[in-house]
């Protein structure tokens, strides 16, 4: 009878292999910069170069995306409307919704800023980069998840403004920067690659782990910017363990409340499973990168702050639950199942 006895390498291996199904490496990632950013903030011109650092990383992702993608994928994002409307919907429709059964709490529970904080959250815009590669990681339509959320991020600075000064009493002046911004790191650089994706394209498919570093790193560049920019300001110098807990716990609600509806409405919607990932991804979270400047021109410098946490809160919280998602999703995804079997 030949001997079967394990060898300390398989037991290595399967051990390893049982951590990794169990422990997701990008969220411990995550958590390590969150609380780098805790302990060692970035000040100076460390933090003046990170910004740049973490604007070049994006630039370089979305040239990928574009490089990488066929002008026809693209075309088909843009002509989906089910799915286009589906992120529209969550993002300006059911998110508002929630964020206005906030202000029932009494203000025992969460002090009236943070209240104020929450519902200016629901306003928001989705977030580009994140969506866009957590999409990517749980080999949803790309395309589509590019398209959803530049249009959503592009209409939010109208739209947000607006939708601030309806439901909040706020009046709200023009938005400066964010136009620009979005344009000149998100679609310029896109552009660039479809234009460049004839040449180079096939080159930047044969080379994924190119653009899988570059997704993770510009992940963990923005995670450690937003923590360090928030605990230099002294954001969380007056919040109280109770109060965070009640912050964490709403904001769970808020984003299982979203992941929830958005794939549930994929289904409902008849989407495909790969637009389903993308409407998951898309029309559950929240512009950070948007928000934040946002709050400076629209609050006073005394609501600002109380505004911001619950942004800076649920935009980890997202990207660490997104993270766990996208892993799952991909290993699930039953085009790799044969492949898996066979090996």
């Amino acid at each position: 009878m030949p001997d079967v006895t394990p060898t300390p390498r398989g037991r290595r291996s399967r051990t390893w292999t049982a951590i990794k199904t169990w422990v997701d490496p990008l969220v411990v990632m995550i958590i390590a910069v969150f609380l780098l950013g805790l302990l060692a903030p970035a000040s100076g011109a460390f933090a003046t170069g990170l910004d740049r650092v973490t604007t070049g990383a994006v630039v370089l992702l979305f040239f990928l995306y574009g490089a990488r993608m066929a002008t026809s994928e693209v075309w088909d994002g843009l002509r989906n409307w089910r799915l286009q409307g589906g992120m529209l919907a969550s993002t300006y429709l059911l998110f508002p919704v929630l964020g206005l059964a906030v202000q029932l709490l009494p203000d025992s529970v969460l002090p009236e800023d943070l209240q104020t904080g929450l519902l200016y959250l629901s306003l928001l815009p989705s977030t580009i980069q994140s969506s866009v590669v957590f999409t990517s990681i749980a080999r949803g339509n790309v395309a589509g998840a590019i398209c959803g959320a530049t249009v959503s991020n592009v209409l939010g600075i109208v739209l947000t403004p607006l939708l601030v000064g309806v439901l909040m009493s706020r009046a709200g002046g023009p938005v400066g920067g964010s136009a620009g911004a979005t344009l000149l790191q998100l679609l310029l650089p896109f552009v660039l690659g479809q234009l460049l994706q004839p040449k180079i394209g096939a080159w930047v498919r044969a080379h994924k782990p190119l653009t899988l570093i570059t997704d993770r790193s510009t992940i963990l560049l923005v995670a450690y910017g937003s923590v360090s920019e928030a605990e230099a300001s002294g954001v969380w110098d007056d919040l109280t363990v109770g109060v965070l807990v009640v912050l964490v716990a709403l904001c769970g609600v808020l984003l299982t409340v979203m992941l929830l509806a958005t794939w549930s409405g994929g289904w409902l919607l008849r989407l495909s499973r790969a637009d389903r990932i993308a409407l998951l991804m898309c029309g559950s979270k929240k512009s950070l990168a948007t928000g934040l400047p946002m709050a400076n021109v629209l609050f006073g410098p005394v609501a600002a702050a109380g505004v911001a946490l619950p942004v800076i809160v649920f935009h980890q919280l997202q990207l660490a639950t997104c993270a766990v998602i996208a892993r799952r999703l991909a290993a699930t995804d039953p085009e790799q199942q044969p492949a898996r079997v066979a090996a």
